[in-house]
């Protein structure tokens, strides 16, 4: 099923926010720091302890987190809408179509946690986060 999840951009603080999130809002939280992960050999010993990737689940709720936006974290980014693709022909077809217009930040590409996945904000300024995994 395709659906659409927030995902939230801080500077270093993504642990602080989830964990404050989970207190307010229940639910599982999952945090992965950049150590945890195949990219810790490409980025300093520092990073190490940014959160990669976090996740909230509460029900039908799904609130995502990541510190990974670094110096291009500002005003009007911190929240991005995450697709959750269905197959890759809808995520290539979705992607495609609301690129028009607008500017491709990361083309589609293999991730390091398995999924294709690629960035762009659309004609109306709005930046999207694109994710398919066969899993």
């Amino acid at each position: 099923m395709t659906r659409i999840n927030a995902y939230l951009n801080f500077n270093g603080r993504c642990r602080e926010a989830m964990k404050f999130y989970q207190e307010c809002l229940g639910g599982e939280l999952t945090l992965q720091r950049v150590s945890e992960s195949p990219m810790a050999a490409q980025l300093s010993a520092r990073a190490g302890a940014n959160i990669l990737h976090s996740v909230l689940v509460r029900d039908g709720l799904i609130l995502m987190g990541s510190d990974m936006m670094g110096d291009r974290l500002q005003k009007g980014n911190e929240v991005m809408l995450c697709l959750q693709c269905s197959s890759n022909e809808e995520l290539h077809t979705i992607f495609n179509s609301l690129s028009e217009g607008g500017q491709i930040k990361t083309p589609l590409h293999q991730s390091v946690w398995g999924a294709t996945y690629g960035e762009l904000t659309d004609k109306f300024g709005i930046h999207w986060m694109f994710n398919y995994s066969r899993r």
